[in-house]
């Protein structure tokens, strides 16, 4: 644990977890697990905690994956993992964290979980943990073979319109994204986090005409 006192947790945080209960799965995606449940399952962690700088400002914990991975190499995704015989998401989440990047569970308040979201081209359900960092601690790669780089992403700079576009794909594919500490934030940790801030009550007006293409090296 920290020698110094951790932040109070913020209203907003407070509010996004109210507002979360009331909301239908359908808000956050269109695909939703089938009757009979995904194939596989997975708990990502979204961790939101104060700034070592400036308490009163939050952060969101952040990994970007190896960009020797034979799928998804160099994406910018939640700390997390599938789930192990016995485990529920939460449980997940927390060990995989811990994993990928040193997480101490400890030090985390768990708040609430997004409904299970569904990956239909995988079989694949995702829940996203929405929780609390009430004692920040150092964190970074475990192993470089799976995490290229931990960064813990200013909440202020990723509701900068500045920092906000819509990416497309040769394939027809358009969705949200953000241009954070020199990374693209795109796919499905992109539309969870534009859910979770719109839902918080953070969300600024962006350009939803800026349309830039994926870089061909995030194809795969």
């Amino acid at each position: 644990m920290s020698a110094e006192p951790s932040a109070p947790r913020p209203p907003w945080l407070d509010h996004l977890v109210d507002r979360m209960g009331a909301t239908p799965p359908s808000y956050y995606s269109r695909f939703l697990p089938p009757e009979a449940g995904a194939g596989r399952r997975a708990g990502v962690l979204v961790l939101v905690g104060p700034r070592a700088d400036d308490p009163a400002r939050q952060d969101v914990l952040l990994t970007e994956r190896a960009h020797t991975m034979r799928s998804y190499a160099g994406q910018v995704s939640f700390p997390g993992g599938s789930l192990e015989p016995g485990e529920d998401v939460v449980a997940a989440a927390l060990r995989e964290s811990h994993e990928e990047v040193g997480l101490r569970p400890e030090t985390v308040e768990v708040l609430a979980s997004v409904p299970e979201l569904y990956m239909p081209h995988r079989d694949f359900g995702v829940t996203p943990v929405v929780a609390w960092w009430r004692d920040p601690h150092p964190v970074a790669a475990v192993d470089p073979g799976e995490v290229a780089a931990v960064l813990r992403a200013p909440l202020d700079e990723l509701v900068d319109p500045a920092n906000r576009f819509t990416v497309t794909h040769p394939s027809g594919y358009r969705g949200p994204a953000f241009a954070v500490d020199g990374l693209l934030v795109w796919g499905f940790t992109a539309g969870v986090l534009t859910q979770l801030l719109s839902l918080a009550g953070l969300d600024r007006p962006w350009d939803r005409t800026r349309h830039e293409p994926l870089p061909e090296r995030m194809w795969g």
